[in-house]
């Protein structure tokens, strides 16, 4: 069974350590105790570490070895319109354990009233939920979770391959948009709101440079097209 993995500020002279809530959370919830061995890492480097003591808000680890930092993910920006909080937090968790290196919440026009205000008080909570989805994931680092923005600062962001999630009729399935894609190569996909876009979105889109692609003949949940396109998106690259 792989060893769970858990993220800490610094390793210094062979030791670690998490305080504060973080560390209260190990020790009441996943009942961690002094003995038990873990991969801790300071999202540059990964080690085996055991734990020298364990208590309510402090948690100290001794280095055993370093362990191979594995090859970096491709860099894989994600593009999500507002939804209803609960389903955009799975949508981050999930993202998470998907890949993505860089995550963009932005305010579609069919996003629901309210929800810009509100997500811009909701960063933090959608950037502990990365957190720990990497840690679950054994990630070397979390993504990058941007506060939100409006949608023309969204459409903004470069990438090799810039892709519109569309559930239009005739465009092309997301696989062959990507053909050629490799490891080295930035994705950027943009998923709409429950809705779909406008046809004025879809047109500033497109005027940017972004293409057109399709998950399929089903109209997905913005959630549900969250995980389908980036399960694609990795597939690609991976079978290089």
């Amino acid at each position: 069974m792989a060893r769970r993995r858990f993220f800490v500020d610094e390793v210094r002279q062979g030791h670690a350590r998490i305080e504060g809530d973080d560390a209260h959370h190990l020790v009441r919830v996943l009942r961690v105790e002094a003995g038990h061995k873990y991969e801790i890492s300071d999202t540059h480097r990964v080690w085996l570490a055991q734990i020298s003591s364990a208590r309510k808000n402090l948690v100290e680890f001794e280095i055993l070895e370093e362990l191979p930092a594995g090859p970096p993910l491709p860099e894989t920006i994600l593009l999500l319109a507002l939804v209803k909080f609960d389903r955009f937090e799975w949508a981050v968790e999930k993202a998470t354990e998907l890949g993505i290196t860089t995550l963009v919440p932005f305010d579609a026009a069919r996003s629901d009233q309210g929800l810009f205000d509100g997500a811009r008080k909701r960063v933090e909570r959608w950037r502990r939920i990365a957190k720990e989805a990497s840690e679950q994931s054994r990630r070397l680092q979390p993504p990058d979770i941007l506060d939100p923005v409006r949608f023309d600062a969204a459409l903004k962001h470069p990438a090799t391959f810039r892709l519109l999630l569309d559930e239009r009729p005739g465009a092309p399935p997301m696989l062959k948009a990507l053909h050629g894609a490799t490891p080295q190569d930035s994705v950027a996909l943009a998923i709409g709101p429950e809705g779909g876009w406008t046809d004025a979105e879809r047109t500033r889109l497109e005027a940017a440079g972004w293409q057109g692609a399709s998950l399929g003949s089903t109209v997905l949940r913005a959630e549900t097209a969250v995980c389908a396109a980036l399960a694609v998106a990795s597939a690609v690259r991976l079978l290089i």
